[in-house]
């Protein structure tokens, strides 16, 4: 029954500190090692890309010019973003960023804008904004890799691709996370695998 099922899944569970749980895994897991290189890792195949590769940006620091250019360009005029008065009477205290203009700077910031590997965005998976974005807050990205899977080609005339799944961290000046979420991007092999 039902109890035997814990059992069973109690027994199996696997216990390890985050970079050993990352290296059983085949996957990078929050907490484990990175290895940051050299080489931006949109600059490589997927082949060479291995959980754990990782990028510290740069920082940018956000500004009420901003809140109202990105209000501007997306019609979201929501009032913690544009009403001073209302915003200060809100949970916030003051006026916010936008989470979809920090998300977007966020990629500014990680993006390799060259031809490269890297295909296209697949997806965006597990979004959670932990803390708002005043004007004035600086924010920084660490892109992770965390998983690779291959996609199988369903013809020759198919370039062969994998998609990738990134861990996004953004963090704010004092460290502390304002944004977590994955993107998927597909990414070139160097070689295919079809067979007719």
């Amino acid at each position: 029954g039902l109890r035997a099922v814990k059992h069973y899944m109690q027994r199996t569970a696997v216990q390890g500190s985050p970079t050993m749980l990352a290296a059983i895994s085949k996957q990078w897991v929050r907490g484990a090692k990175v290895e940051e290189d050299r080489i931006h890792p949109f600059r490589k195949y997927f082949e060479e890309l291995q959980p754990g590769d990782s990028l510290l940006t740069p920082r940018r620091t956000m500004t009420e010019a901003d809140i109202v250019n990105f209000a501007c360009l997306s019609g979201d005029h929501f009032y913690a973003h544009m009403d001073k008065i209302a915003a200060a009477e809100s949970i916030f205290g003051e006026r916010v960023v936008h989470g979809y203009f920090v998300l977007s700077a966020a990629a500014g910031l990680f993006v390799d804008a060259g031809v490269g590997p890297v295909i296209a965005n697949y997806g965006l998976e597990n979004l959670r904004f932990i803390e708002p974005v005043k004007p004035g807050d600086t924010i920084q990205v660490r892109l992770t890799c965390k998983r690779k899977t291959l996609k199988k080609q369903r013809s020759a005339e198919e370039k062969p691709t994998g998609v990738v799944e990134w861990a996004v961290e953004v963090f704010n000046q004092h460290q502390t996370p304002v944004a977590l979420y994955s993107i998927l991007t597909l990414v070139a092999r160097q070689h295919g695998d079809f067979v007719d």
